[in-house]
């Protein structure tokens, strides 16, 4: 039985990682030798990336950027499958502050982790839209996702960063007709993988056998859930109890869709990652655009010769 310790990428586990519940409950990952141990990071660790840079774990799951802002660096880490093909952040406001579009943001307070990719990313689409990204005054909200209710009681106008598939789901006392949730792809961002799996390349070198079973399970996982979000209900009713059963169900029918591309789960895609890279790199968050090249592979997924 080979032992494998699997980072997901949030505070907490949230219905992006079903795939791996599922697979675990049902005992498939058993079933190919694998014991398979799933962990959330320790914020005064760092990322999930440098939890796996570190070896506390053989694996994790991180967002696509900053795999890329680590490659540029030189750090031997490289992604092994995309879970997410889609933009998950959303921009929450309320009605009746009129943000309809980006240039709307203009003269507003916008709550969000001032990151250079996050204020980057917010400065472009106020741009490409007509406006001014100087006249969008941000509030510093650091890790924390404001609630409609914070918006509400006035301590922003809008905020950015929490998920379409799970923030903006949540119960709040502000009614739901005063809500609005706008999607950053909607919005015109670039298309990105907001999520990947990935590992160590020395790992890799060591242990493609066990690499290969374990992708090949997850697999089954992703797609299992994807072709039948509630099949993970029961597994999250046991690692998250504290959150409502019925937010959990919609989210994990809201977020199953983005898993798959042509139907299958797992494939990292260069129209995804090449272009992004790119925009990265012209926002200088990256110095070498080109590391996108060496920075994932699909050769380990199921249906690919080794």
């Amino acid at each position: 039985m080979s032992s494998l310790r699997i980072m997901l990428e949030y505070f907490h586990p949230w219905p992006n990682s079903a795939g791996f519940y599922l697979a675990r409950d049902r005992g498939w990952y058993a079933e190919a030798g694998l014991e398979v141990e799933l962990c959330v990071p320790d914020p005064a660790r760092g990322d999930s990336l440098q939890h796996l840079l570190d070896g506390a774990v053989q694996l994790s799951v991180f967002p696509s950027n900053r795999l890329l802002v680590r490659r540029d660096l030189g750090q031997p880490l490289k992604g092994v499958a995309a879970i997410n093909h889609d933009g998950l952040e959303a921009f929450q406001t309320l009605r009746e502050f009129d943000i309809q579009r980006p240039r709307d943001l203009m003269g507003k307070r916008l709550a969000m982790n001032p990151t250079p990719r996050g204020l980057a990313m917010v400065r472009d689409l106020v741009r490409k839209d007509g406006g001014d990204p100087d006249a969008v005054i941000i509030v510093d909200a650091g890790a924390r996702e404001l609630r409609p209710e914070e918006l509400e009681a006035g301590r922003a106008d809008a905020s950015f960063g929490g998920y379409w598939a799970w923030e903006a789901l949540m119960d709040s006392p502000v009614p739901a007709e005063r809500r609005v949730v706008h999607r950053v792809s909607q919005w015109g961002a670039p298309a990105y993988h907001s999520y990947l799996l990935g590992a160590r390349e020395d790992w890799i070198a060591a242990s493609p056998e066990v690499l290969r079973a374990f992708l090949a399970v997850t697999t089954r996982g992703f797609e299992s859930v994807a072709a039948e979000p509630l099949l993970a209900r029961e597994a999250y009713e046991r690692v998250i109890p504290y959150f409502p059963g019925a937010l959990i169900d919609r989210s994990l029918t809201h977020i199953a869709p983005t898993w798959l591309h042509k139907g299958r789960f797992g494939e990292q895609r260069q129209a995804l990652i090449e272009p992004y890279a790119h925009w990265l790199h012209s926002h200088g968050i990256l110095q070498q655009p080109q590391v996108w090249a060496a920075a994932t592979t699909n050769q380990y997924l199921p249906g690919v010769t080794p």
